[in-house]
């Protein structure tokens, strides 16, 4: 095993342990605030935190990014009959890379805030949500990933032992619509995986995840307008722990980590790795 994969495990491993410990801010942070409004707080912190990671970035590869702006050159393909054709610039564009991850993103992490508050166990819910282990490689057959049988039998019992690990007694009784709107959340997340597996080799990955945090920003401030949510700066105050983890290492360090560490990984193991976020779930519940 190369350098290079053993780094990006370890960052995905570190990434599912923030996301696990988040469970319990997330549930104690809508104690004081509505979902969207928690959300828009959390998404604007993380695109903050990430841009004096961006400009010192941007400074080391300046020169690179001017020859890219001065050339006017698309990238072309040689069809079989000797006929060149040039390719749509926009497929490599970070913008609507990031306005694509950006929506599947928001989508996702807001029916997941919705699905906690009604569900209220923070194992069940990690469980419910680490169930994109097994959609990731499902839904990836539909674009051509193939997943090896030895995979698959790893998806098979991870999914088993976050079964034992995080549902027992009366929560493993029948599905409320809480339990519903995570696992609908899991179905969005699944995509959100394939989203920056297809896009990531295309764009700069911490571009990318600040450039995405800003379209959830935007997303959830105007929805929750729209929604009517009336959130206090009273409210806000009593739960600054909460929006500071979920913003900054929840949002900004552990996105920015996936990323960068599905770069050089297989979609259907980075899932496996990403599950252990109901793990780090379990055992934050019953620290906290």
């Amino acid at each position: 095993m190369q350098r290079k994969e053993i780094g990006g495990m370890a960052c995905l491993v570190l990434t599912a342990m923030i996301w696990g410990f988040a469970f319990v801010s997330q549930v104690q942070g809508m104690a004081s605030m509505s979902p969207l409004f928690f959300g828009a707080t959390r998404f604007t912190l993380g695109a903050l935190s990430l841009i004096p990671l961006l400009w010192f970035r941007r400074r080391g590869i300046a020169e690179q990014e001017r020859r890219r702006r001065e050339s006017n050159e698309c990238p072309t393909v040689t069809l079989g009959n000797g006929i060149t054709v040039a390719m749509p610039k926009c497929l490599g564009n970070p913008v609507v890379v990031s306005v694509i991850c950006g929506i599947v993103l928001f989508t996702a992490s807001t029916v997941q805030q919705y699905g906690i508050l009604y569900s209220g166990s923070a194992g069940r819910s990690g469980f419910i949500t680490a169930l994109y282990i097994v959609l990731v490689p499902v839904f990836g057959m539909f674009f051509g990933k193939k997943t090896s049988g030895r995979v698959w039998l790893f998806v098979a019992v991870a999914v088993a032992g976050l079964y034992f690990l995080c549902v027992n007694g009366e929560d493993g009784a029948g599905f409320s619509r809480g339990d519903l709107s995570v696992f609908l959340c899991a179905v969005l997340f699944a995509f959100q995986i394939i989203a920056v597996d297809h896009y990531v080799g295309k764009v700069d990955g911490i571009e990318l995840s600040c450039a995405q945090f800003v379209v959830m920003a935007v997303l959830s401030f105007l929805c929750s307008l729209i929604a009517g949510e009336r959130t206090t700066l009273e409210a806000v105050k009593t739960c600054p722990p909460y929006i500071l983890y979920t913003g900054i290492f929840s949002s900004g360090v552990a996105y920015t980590l996936q990323i960068i560490a599905q770069k050089d990984g297989e979609a259907t193991v980075v899932s496996l790795l990403l599950s252990l976020e109901s793990f780090f779930a379990v055992m934050s519940g019953a620290i906290f």
